[in-house]
């Protein structure tokens, strides 16, 4: 049975950072894509980060050069470092894997999820 723990949320003020852990059981993180995504209050869920079995990552326009998507394989956790917060980054995080082969920023292609882990920015 595979399960995925979400840990690292909090409140922040605007400019700070905060780094979010996943932390799987039951799956290796090495075998598909693995990603991370949010949802604010009244919004759809978005994709915020992928990552490749290869390496490979990829960010939308809103969190590039702000956030970083790795993970550590002996320790089963993958994680999302988040800088340079900003207010409109608050919502509930997911991280998300068992994703397909194409390994894009769309929530119908993973198959496991975390439970959420709520990130506030204030200004």
């Amino acid at each position: 049975q595979v399960q995925l723990v979400e840990s690292g949320g909090g409140s922040v003020e605007a400019g700070g950072s905060l780094k979010l852990s996943c932390r799987a059981s039951g799956y290796r993180y090495s075998r598909h894509c693995s990603a991370w995504f949010r949802q604010a209050p009244g919004k759809e869920r978005e994709g915020v980060a992928t990552l490749d079995r290869d390496g490979t990552t990829n960010y939308p326009y809103s969190v590039k050069g702000r956030f970083t998507i790795f993970k550590d394989n002996a320790k089963d956790t993958l994680y999302l470092q988040m800088n340079r917060l900003k207010p409109e980054d608050t919502a509930m995080y997911y991280c998300a894997a068992g994703g397909s082969w194409a390994c894009r920023l769309r929530e119908e292609e993973y198959i496991y999820w975390g439970q959420g882990t709520q990130v506030t920015v204030s200004s």
